[in-house]
């Protein structure tokens, strides 16, 4: 059984040797990493968004462990000061497991993030939890109203659930998507996806609500600039670090997405997969050992 780590975790050597790759985008292992993380991202003019690495989780006890893991830091940014917010998996907090537990996990930290003025994102995974993710943030909608969801431009249903939530009111962090689809379910080309996460844009720009863009590209990005809004710019840590700099200096919106914990393998196989400037960097490091 993998266990879910955060403080006092003791990696071997294999694991830290990969990690010196990773650490580009992975703030750390613990609470306390990801906090500095927040703190410097915060000193270069943006807000924080924090994320406990994991997802896909079966075993009751890690779900709990990762409720308990966003409630303290929250906590623990409110006591430093520190801009920022949470971006939470479902399956992190148990859907392939219980729907049911999930929508009361994602209530509680709504409450807790309510009771501390912060706002709570839900990233968007495989297809396969889309509908059912939608569902849950429109729920929470009911109830909160700083909560937002994440929605992927390579889906071909996007538009559809784009539609709905704008309806409803909701708040979206629109991303191109990062996860292995079918055809069935996503377009293939990134022209395609291009155009699309245009199109969505466009959508977002004539409602009338927040929405943030979360994309490296930086003709999309001019493209959100033409069409108004008033986005916040959404970005990785570790990528695009000038392009963030520029965005703060044209006194624009930007908050950058943190991760931290144990679990850094998936989310870094999909970092090196979308970008191959991390796979030189990776082949790179391993021959300097």
């Amino acid at each position: 059984m993998q266990v879910v780590h955060s403080e006092r975790y003791d990696p071997g050597l294999t694991e830290r040797l990969l990690f010196r790759v990773a650490k580009k985008w992975v703030a750390g292992y613990s609470q306390e990493d990801a906090v500095k993380a927040a703190i410097d991202a915060n000193n270069r003019g943006m807000s924080a968004i924090l994320n406990f690495l994991g997802e896909d989780t079966l075993d009751r006890r890690q779900v709990d462990a990762a409720v308990r893991e966003y409630l303290l830091l929250m906590d623990l940014l409110k006591e430093r000061g520190v801009r920022g917010c949470m971006s939470v998996k479902p399956t992190q907090l148990g859907l392939a497991i219980d729907y049911d537990a999930c929508l009361q996990n994602f209530r509680a930290l709504a409450a807790k993030a309510k009771s501390l003025n912060q706002f709570l994102w839900l990233d968007m995974e495989s297809a396969r939890f889309t509908e059912q993710t939608i569902t849950i943030y429109l729920e929470l909608l009911k109830e909160y109203s700083e909560v937002g969801v994440a929605i992927q431009a390579y889906l071909k249903r996007s538009a559809s659930d784009l539609l709905h939530i704008i309806e409803h009111g909701g708040k979206v962090r629109l991303v191109k998507g990062a996860y292995h689809e079918g055809e069935e379910h996503a377009f293939s080309s990134k022209d395609q996806v291009d155009r699309n996460y245009l199109h969505l844009l466009e959508m977002l720009a004539k409602s009338d609500s927040f929405f943030a863009v979360a994309t490296h590209d930086s003709d999309l990005v001019e493209k959100a600039l033409e069409l108004g809004g008033n986005p916040e710019f959404q970005m990785l840590m570790g990528i695009r670090d000038e392009l963030k700099a520029g965005l703060v200096a044209r006194k624009l919106r930007v908050a950058e997405y943190i991760p931290y914990g144990s679990q850094w393998l998936p989310y870094s196989v999909r970092r090196i997969r979308e970008r191959k400037r991390n796979l030189l960097l990776l082949a790179r490091s391993l021959v300097q050992q």
